[in-house]
Formats: structure tokens, sequence, C-alpha cells
């Protein structure tokens, strides 16, 4: 990334309806989340992209203007939801709305190979185990789902190994991986079957590294 947001989005709701830090991380992940009149004051500057979606509070679903192209809405909402009255509307988060949550529907809504949970690159030195065989092993990025890694040895694709780390704050962590793809020279790995407490701790470390 190079500094600056790839994606604006138009906000109309208020600052409590997300939660904490979750516009500045978002904005780290390529999204920057706008007040209208933000957004407003950029159309002056040359070059400036169009919006590609809007996200609402749904007490505020009146007030948004109608755009010549339409734009995708995702409305914060309480527990009960939305309808389908809005033919606008792809979807919605329960206020105050996190991170996680709205990364996953903007990915779903905007992303043509959209991601689940937000990856954040790392220097965790690791050790893998695989057939009797150990070795150590640099984690270079890490989600709750899987991690890339450069390993000494190789590894077949499809190949399961243990790997293990520490986090900060959590200590070490074991996991069963399969090396599911190449980014030569590294290997990305897939977790299988990660326990809540290891899932947890992951996404507190990528939530912290976001936020530092």
């Amino acid at each position: 990334m190079d500094g600056r947001p790839h994606h604006l989005i138009v906000s109309h709701a208020a600052p409590d309806a997300y939660a904490p830090m979750t516009r500045a991380i978002l904005a780290k992940l390529g999204y920057a989340i706008l007040m209208p009149d933000e957004y407003e004051s950029l159309g002056a500057a040359r070059g400036v992209q169009p919006p590609i979606l809007r996200i609402v509070d749904e007490r505020q679903l009146a007030e948004v203007p109608e755009d010549s192209v339409p734009l995708p809405l995702i409305v914060l909402t309480g527990r009960h939801g939305v309808t389908g009255a809005d033919s606008r509307i792809v979807g919605a988060v329960r206020r105050p709305a996190g991170m996680h949550e709205l990364y996953r529907l903007i990915q779903q809504v905007t992303e043509e190979t959209p991601r689940s949970t937000p990856r954040v690159p790392t220097h965790l030195h690791a050790r893998c185990r695989r057939d009797g065989r150990e070795w150590g092993c640099s984690v270079l990025s890490l989600s709750e789902n899987g991690c890339l890694v450069r390993s000494p040895e190789p590894l077949m694709l499809g190949a399961r190994v243990e790997i293990s780390f520490s986090l900060p704050r959590s200590g070490a962590l074991s996991l069963e991986a399969e090396t599911a793809y190449q980014l030569v020279p590294d290997v990305g790995m897939i977790f299988h079957a990660i326990p809540a407490r290891q899932r947890e701790a992951i996404a507190h470390f990528v939530t912290a590294t976001l936020a530092a």
C-alpha cells in the first residue's frame, strides 16, 4: 500500500455507531470511511475516486442521497437486522460496528476475491515439525486463517505440518497447518481446526498490530 487508502466509503452514521478504532484500522487496510462533508471537501481535488459504497445508520436511511449510479449500502442496525425494502441494501452489521464484521462484509461486497480476515506483516521466529523432524522458520505474515512462511526446508504443496510460534501477551501457540500455495520463495499455510483460544489470540494480535 502506498500510504493512501485504495477505496473511499461515505458514512451516514455517527462516530459512536462504530466500535473504537474501527475506522482507523479499516483505513490502514485500504478503506477510508469519510463523513459526507469530508468526502465533499475532496470533490474539488482532481482525480478523486468515487466511493465504492455507503455505510448508513438505519435511522438515517431517508437522508441518503440518490446516486446517479446507485451505490451499495451497508446498514448499521439493531439486533433485529434489516428488511429488503431498499434494493440498495446489501448487508447489515449491528451497532456499534466492529472492524472484523465490517471488513468481512466490505470484502464480500466489493472484492472479486474477498478475504474473510485481515492479514498483517510479521517477523516471528517459528518451529515446524513434520514426520519426526523439526526445524526453524519465519512467519512473514499472519491472519486468523493462516500464515506466510519462509522455510529453509522444502515443503510440498498439501503437506501437513505443525507450526509453533509465540505472540506478545498470548505466549506460545502450536497449530496444525497445510501448505496451500507458493509465493516464491515462501509458502502459504492454512490453519486446520484451530482452537478458539488460539484463534482469539491471533485476532487480538492482528487488531493490535493494525491499531499501532
